[in-house]
């Protein structure tokens, strides 16, 4: 959806303005001014499910599908280990939580809720 075209420069008043795709233009001065930003929408709460489609929610209890590797060590963490009292973030994993007292996140397509 376009923005409505300006009426005029609020440097010039003149009413000859250039779209661009993050600022206008007037065409008779040079004068740039940014467009307005566009509302967020905010579709409502975040909904996490986890491998068989199970809504997740803070504080559930989750067992790991498969092993998985640990990027930046060596280490890996079997599958069938339970992660008690989770959390659910934004970002590049869905949850964190902490198994064996290290912090880890995971990405909810790798458990299941216990």
């Amino acid at each position: 959806m376009d923005e409505p075209t300006p009426s005029a420069c609020p440097e010039c008043t003149m009413n000859e303005i250039i779209s661009h795709p993050k600022l206008w233009e007037c065409a008779t001065c040079g004068h740039e001014w940014a467009k307005p930003e566009a509302p967020v929408k905010d579709d409502g709460p975040r909904i996490v499910k986890d491998a068989n489609g199970t809504v997740l929610a803070d504080g559930d209890t989750v067992v790991l599908i498969k092993d998985l590797k640990l990027r930046g060590s060596s280490g890996v963490i079997k599958g069938g280990t339970k992660a008690k009292n989770i959390r659910l973030v934004d970002g590049d994993h869905e949850i964190d939580c902490k198994i064996d007292g290290t912090p880890i996140g995971l990405k909810a397509e790798f458990v299941k809720k216990a």
